[in-house]
């Protein structure tokens, strides 16, 4: 989540582009078996007299990127839209990873009614249980060529496969061109759960406490960690940034070490307290600046090889400065890795967390690591990673769901849900909390790992104190499966400060402590401190 807020919508949207890879039905048949790593599935320029043959829909062959011909669609109204589709071979890519790329161009293409609207380079991926529509994060208006590249793992169950470009609910004209889909990755067989006691990086009953910003005062660390009990924080090194600023590894250096020199300030107020710290990277190198107003992982780190050099090399360079700082309680590597946007010539999350992971473990062997899965370090991201080849490894998600909930009225003016309730056509529980968290605990069942909820929390104006509730289901169900939790955030935004009450005006601390300070001071008080 980081400092302050975040462009939820379009976060949906990052694992969107996905999937156009599945474009295609080029690739032969292979009964039983699946493509190999690097394997072409689909390629086309459009090229020939039959260019839109097994396409439809109503689309027109125009000039390409570079020569030759486009596909381009074109819609005036509103309302619908024009698109094309068509089936695609399922059985060959069935749990594969599949990277794609193609070329996109627009020409005044209308503002969207909804998020999902706009341009649509989407699937209609159908499995036995619903199906789902991940589609690209486009803009609108007018842009020339541009590469979209995109990477997204094929359910082992999926049944169907409908590709469909167009226009939804816009009006204005878009081409397509140059489109390539390759297996990045097979199908992984899981390896063998991990031997011997869970590890857990600790001896304590529990580790709960919060998220922290690196500008917390030692005032506010002795409230949080003397007054509060708090037994652990997460410490973001989060770096600010504005839309369009550009990335220097010097800028990126100096940044780095001035953060790093507040942490090494409060390192002995944290073992005097009693506090356990986790190092988060929220801003690893390379970088693209959010809607929250932080530099995050959606660009650079996994198009830019130089950028993945750095990050090991970061890495290395952090564990060997902590290794022997007794508070540090593990080295969370990337904050939500965005991995939608892999270069040909960049590793994927999987890898290159594998990588770095063996180098922290080259110069600190003992260091609990801290791996959070792609997609936005969300519940079902567990889906599609597999354990770190490493030893000491603890695996950490982030549990904002339903986000209308949890964020409304965030990034503007939103329905207001209550919890529970109904939010977005659905009934939300404890009972779906637990649904939503499945894949976590399989996760956990499978492959006997520790699991830490990094991330969790509630807008502080959800209406009826409804945010206390859910914070309470969900600790709940965090207690029961002994996982370790910081909320977020302690003494960051106010928006999710627990010292403060529902009214969005007031940025004042409340009078009296609200329901969710209660709640949350009422399990630190549970907390054991470590012994050094």
């Amino acid at each position: 989540m980081g400092m302050g807020m975040r462009p939820i919508i379009c976060k949906r949207l990052a694992g969107a582009f996905a999937l156009l890879l599945i474009l295609g039905t080029g690739a032969p048949s292979r009964a039983g078996g699946t493509l190999p790593r690097d394997a072409v599935w689909f390629q086309s320029n459009f090229e020939g007299t039959n260019a839109l043959h097994g396409w439809s829909g109503k689309a027109e062959l125009a000039p390409a990127a570079t020569n030759g011909h486009s596909v381009a669609i074109s819609s005036r109204s509103f309302g619908g839209g024009m698109s094309i589709t068509r089936e695609l071979p399922v059985a060959e890519v069935l749990g594969c990873e599949v990277r794609g790329s193609g070329r996109v161009r627009a020409e005044a293409v209308s503002p969207k009614h909804n998020s999902w609207n706009g341009i649509k380079c989407m699937l209609i991926i159908e499995t036995p249980g619903g199906k789902n529509y991940p589609q690209a994060p486009l803009d609108v208006g007018t842009f020339d060529w541009q590469l979209a590249r995109f990477m997204v793992r094929i359910p082992a169950d999926a049944t169907k496969i409908t590709l469909l470009l167009g226009l939804e609910e816009v009006t204005g004209k878009v081409w397509f061109d140059d489109l390539k889909f390759t297996v990045a990755r097979p199908p992984s067989v899981p390896p063998a759960p991990v031997a011997g006691p869970m590890y857990k990086g600790h001896t304590l009953p529990r580790l709960r406490g919060t998220m922290i910003s690196s500008s917390i005062t030692p005032e506010s660390l002795r409230v949080l960690g003397g007054e509060w009990h708090a037994n652990l924080i997460r410490w973001q090194l989060t770096r600010p940034g504005r839309a369009g600023e550009s990335y220097t590894e010097a800028a990126y250096d100096r940044w780095l070490e001035s953060e790093l020199k507040k942490l090494d300030a409060a390192l002995p107020i944290c073992e005097e307290l009693g506090i356990y710290v986790v190092l988060d990277l929220h801003s690893p190198p390379g970088g693209k600046p959010t809607a929250g107003g932080y530099v995050g992982s959606d660009a650079g780190l996994f198009t830019d090889p130089n950028c993945q050099e750095r990050f090991v090399n970061i890495w290395t360079n952090l564990a060997t400065r902590y290794k022997s700082a007794k508070p540090i309680w593990g080295y969370d590597l990337v904050n939500e890795p965005v991995a939608d946007d892999v270069a040909e010539s960049c590793a994927d999350w999987q890898d290159l967390a594998g990588r770095t992971a063996k180098a922290v473990r080259s110069v600190d062997p003992l260091r609990t690591i801290i791996i959070e899965p792609a997609h936005w370090g969300g519940p079902d991201g567990l889906k599609d990673l597999l354990p770190i080849p490493v030893s000491n490894v603890v695996y950490s998600v982030h549990m904002y769901l339903p986000h209308a909930f949890t964020h409304q009225n965030v990034f503007g003016k939103t329905p207001s849900y209550v919890y529970p309730g109904d939010i977005q056509g659905k009934h939300w529980d404890k009972v779906e909390l637990e649904r939503a968290l499945q894949p976590v605990v399989d996760f956990q069942n499978r492959y006997n790992v520790h699991i830490y909820i990094g991330e969790f929390s509630a807008i502080r104006w959800a209406p009826d104190n409804s945010g206390a509730r859910y914070l309470g289901d969900l600790i709940d169900i965090f207690e029961q499966h002994n996982w370790d939790w910081t909320y977020h955030a302690f003494r960051e935004w106010t928006g999710w400060s627990v010292e403060h009450g529902s009214d969005p005006q007031d940025t004042k601390p409340a009078a009296s402590p609200t329901e969710r300070q209660k709640l949350l001071c009422g399990w630190f008080a549970k907390n054991q401190k470590p012994r050094w």
